[in-house]
C-alpha cells in the first residue's frame, strides 16, 4: 500500500500516444483508458492506467473525477506570435504588406513594458483557456517584451520557449536593432532565462529578408556558444518573400541555403511554414533533424499555400513536424481548431489525415520536435503532469455528435469524436487545464489583469 500524502488522483477518459501514428497503425500508436487513473506526486506523474487496478494501490487516494470527459496531454504549440495577438484577423493582404501594414505597427508598441505585461498575461490567458501548455513564442526586438513574456509564464509554472526578434533591416527604424546589439541582448536574455526553471530560449531571427548577413553570422555565434538553446525562424512561407529573399542573397541557389550557410539549420532549429520547400530543401532538413512548424488558418487566412505534409512525413528519416497557431495570422488559439484546418489543407492535396494523426503532432510529436518528450508530450510515469479535461458535450451539438461514443467508450468511437471536436469544437470544450497537476494559473489568479 503507498501513502497518498502527497498524491492526487485523476479519473476518467484517457488518450495519449506511445508510437507515431504516420509510421504505425493507429492503434499501436495510441492508449486509450475508458475508465483510467493517472496518479500525480509533487507535479509529476507518479502512475497511470486503468482506475480498478491501480485504484488497489491507493487506496485513500483523493481524486478528482471527471466523467465523461476527456483527459488528453497538454497541448503544444510550436510558432505563435505573442504580440499580435491584439491584430488577430487584420484584414486583407498578403504576407509582406500585412507584415508593414498591421504587424509592425502593432510590435512599436511593446518597446513599453507595462504594454507588454498587459499582453503577455493576456496572451498566457488565452493559450491556458484553450489547452495550450507549451508554445514556441516570438516575442519583439525589444528585451522588455521578452522579459514580460518570461515572468509572466514563470509565475504560472509553464514550460515555454521565446526569443527576442534579431531584425536589423527592411523594417521600420523603431523596431530595428543592429547584428552587434542584438546578439549583445540576446546573450544577455539567454543567460537570465534559458533554463530557469521550465523556460528555454530561442534565438530568432524574424526571416531572411530582415536581416544581414553579420546579424546572420552571429546568430549562429549564440547557437555554437549555447548547445542547448533553440533557433527558430520563418522559411518559404510566401511566393513573393522568397524572390525578395533571393534577390537580397544573390549568391544562395535556394531559401535554406542562406540558413544553412550561416550554421541556423541544426537539429533544435524550428522552421515555420516550409510551404513552397523545394525536393532538395526537404531532404536538407531531414538530413539536418530540424523542425517544419504546420500553421493551416495562417497559412489559409494570408493565402500563403498549403504545406505539403506527407513530404515531409515520407522522407527517412521524415521532418519532425508540430502544429503552430501563427497568432496574429493565425486565426485561433486552439490547437484542436488547427487540426482540423490541417485535414482541410491536406484533403485539398488529395491526401489523409486523421483526428489521431493531428492530436499526436499536438502532443508526443510536438514535444519530439522540441526534443522534451523526456519531460512532456503524454502521460508517461515521471513526465510533468500538463494536460488538458475536454468536455465532449461542451455544445448542444457538440453534445448529439459524441453521445454514441460517450455510450461505447471504444477507440474508434473516441477517435470519431476527436476528429469532429476539431471541426465543431472551441475554447468552451476545454473544461479545465492543469500545469504540474495543479489547475493553471490566470492573470485574474496572480492578482494582475
Amino acid at each position: 500500500m503507498i501513502s497518498c500524502s502527497d498524491l492526487h488522483g485523476f479519473r476518467g477518459l484517457f488518450l495519449d500516444f506511445i508510437g507515431d501514428p504516420f509510421d504505425d497503425f493507429e492503434a499501436n500508436c495510441t492508449r486509450f483508458f475508458a475508465d483510467g487513473l493517472l496518479v500525480v506526486e509533487s507535479g509529476k506523474i507518479k502512475d497511470f492506467g486503468e482506475y480498478r487496478i491501480l485504484k488497489k494501490q491507493y487506496p485513500e487516494l483523493e481524486i478528482t473525477a471527471y466523467p465523461n470527459q476527456l483527459m488528453i496531454p497538454g497541448l503544444i504549440d510550436l510558432h505563435v506570435h505573442y504580440p499580435q495577438t491584439e491584430m488577430v484577423a487584420a484584414y486583407g493582404e498578403q504576407l509582406l504588406e500585412w507584415l508593414n501594414k498591421y504587424t509592425f505597427p502593432t510590435e512599436a508598441r511593446f518597446k513599453h513594458q507595462a504594454h507588454a505585461q498587459i499582453m503577455a498575461d493576456f496572451f498566457l490567458d488565452e493559450l491556458l483557456r484553450h489547452g495550450t501548455t507549451t508554445a514556441l513564442v516570438l516575442t519583439t526586438v525589444f528585451p522588455e517584451s521578452v522579459d514580460a513574456f518570461f515572468e509572466a509564464a514563470d509565475r504560472r509554472h509553464l514550460r515555454m520557449i521565446a526569443g527576442k526578434v534579431m531584425m536589423d533591416r527592411n523594417a521600420p527604424k523603431e523596431l530595428l536593432d543592429t547584428a552587434s546589439t542584438s546578439y549583445e541582448q540576446s546573450h544577455q536574455l539567454i543567460q537570465k532565462w534559458h533554463d530557469y526553471h521550465r523556460l528555454a530560449y530561442a534565438v530568432t531571427p524574424r526571416f531572411a529578408i530582415t536581416s544581414t548577413p553579420e546579424q546572420l553570422v552571429l546568430a549562429g555565434r549564440l547557437l555554437q556558444e549555447y548547445p542547448g538553446i533553440y533557433l527558430q525562424t520563418h522559411l518559404s512561407e510566401n511566393l513573393k518573400e522568397i524572390q525578395l529573399t533571393l534577390e537580397l542573397f544573390p549568391n544562395n541557389s535556394d531559401y535554406l541555403s542562406i540558413y544553412e550557410q550561416f550554421g541556423l539549420v541544426q537539429s533544435r532549429s524550428v522552421f515555420a511554414h516550409g510551404i513552397h520547400l523545394s525536393d532538395g530543401e526537404f531532404n536538407r532538413l531531414s538530413a539536418a533533424q530540424s523542425t517544419i512548424a504546420f500553421c493551416p488558418t495562417s497559412n489559409l487566412f494570408l493565402g500563403s499555400g498549403l504545406f505539403k505534409l506527407h513530404t515531409s512525413q515520407s522522407l527517412n528519416p521524415s521532418i519532425a513536424v508540430g502544429l503552430g497557431t501563427d497568432i496574429g495570422a493565425g486565426t485561433s488559439f486552439s490547437i484542436l481548431q488547427t487540426i482540423g484546418e490541417a485535414y482541410k489543407v491536406t484533403h485539398l492535396q488529395g491526401q489523409a489525415f486523421s483526428g489521431l494523426q493531428g492530436l499526436f503532432l499536438a502532443t508526443l510529436g510536438g514535444a519530439r520536435a522540441l526534443q522534451l518528450d523526456d519531460k512532456i508530450g503524454n502521460f508517461q510515469i515521471g513526465k510533468e503532469a500538463d494536460f488538458v479535461v475536454l468536455d465532449l458535450q461542451a455544445t448542444p451539438l457538440l453534445s448529439l455528435r459524441t453521445r454514441q461514443a460517450l455510450e461505447e467508450k471504444t477507440l474508434e468511437a473516441i477517435a470519431d469524436s476527436l476528429f469532429a471536436l476539431t471541426m465543431l469544437g472551441d475554447d468552451r470544450m476545454v473544461q479545465a487545464t492543469y500545469i504540474m497537476g495543479k489547475p493553471a494559473l490566470f492573470a485574474t489568479d496572480l492578482g494582475s489583469g
